[in-house]
């Protein structure tokens, strides 16, 4: 087994394993109906049902063939959101229909790396480098300008929204170790959330409003990657009350992306176990 595909339930505290293959699998998503996870392997997307015991099923991406693990479903479920880079060499963000089509181009500025959903569908945040500076910013579905939500203090990542609209989650190393922050959805109001001794990644606020689930990494350890022991945390939506649910070897791939069941009960993730 390399990649188990699994789920933790926060109000029973069990974990139950959906999949387990030889092969790399990463960051599901968790489709709004509730019935699949979507999961991107080499460069492409699937759908792994929940039930019934089927294998992953391969979604039509067109050209777009290196996909990375910064993917999702629209709150609607009628769109995907992908970054890949075949086209231009770099991470683009791209849209297209849930059940495969063709791409349409969202960023021109690159890279971008696509990486939440406003809960109204018509907006998503990411990951943009632009002169080597990482800042989170905003764009509608309908294209034109991005918005600019953080302006290079430190390394900006992993931007997920909040459950209201209100507030973008996201990670940032503006204070040394890489925490947890939120800000408005119009760039004002920053706040540190997490306070801690590790450095904390990928932050994923529960549709209920309540939580946000996220990985932490040992202090030692630069940037978010794979193959490593870390820890799931959860905590209130304001910082309060942070626990460790579980640990396990992972990182990278682990919950890139957004992973929440619809009802906020559940989380998705991924465990992995070396290469033979």
């Amino acid at each position: 087994m390399r990649s188990s595909v699994e789920i933790f339930n926060i109000r029973t505290r069990e974990t139950r394993v959906v999949w387990q293959t030889s092969d790399l699998f990463e960051a599901p998503n968790w489709s709004p109906d509730g019935r699949y996870l979507m999961l991107n392997s080499e460069g492409l997307i699937y759908r792994l049902a929940l039930e019934g015991g089927a294998e992953p099923v391969k979604v039509d991406t067109g050209f777009a063939r290196l996909c990375n693990n910064d993917h999702g479903i629209s709150p609607d479920g009628s769109l995907i959101a992908i970054s890949d880079k075949c086209e231009l060499g770099k991470s683009c963000i791209y849209l297209l229909p849930s059940q495969g089509g063709a791409p349409r181009l969202m960023t021109g500025n690159l890279p971008s790396y696509w990486h939440g959903w406003s809960p109204d569908g018509q907006s998503f945040a990411y990951c943009g480098i632009r002169d080597q500076v990482f800042d989170i910013y905003s764009m509608s579905i309908e294209g034109g300008e991005e918005r600019r939500l953080t302006f290079g203090e430190g390394r900006n990542d992993g931007p997920d929204y909040s459950a209201d609209g209100q507030w973008i989650y996201f990670n940032s190393s503006r204070t040394g170790l890489m925490q947890i922050w939120r800000v408005r959805t119009d760039g004002s109001a920053v706040e540190r959330i997490t306070d801690s001794n590790y450095g904390d990644w990928f932050p994923h606020p529960s549709p209920r409003g309540d939580k946000v689930v996220f990985i932490s990494y040992d202090p030692d350890v630069f940037d978010h990657p794979r193959d490593l022991n870390v820890r799931v945390r959860m905590m209130d939506a304001d910082g309060g009350n942070v626990e460790t649910l579980f640990d396990l070897f992972g990182g990278q791939g682990t919950m890139n992306s957004p992973n929440w069941s619809p009802d906020g009960d559940e989380f998705a993730f991924v465990r992995y176990e070396p290469a033979a």
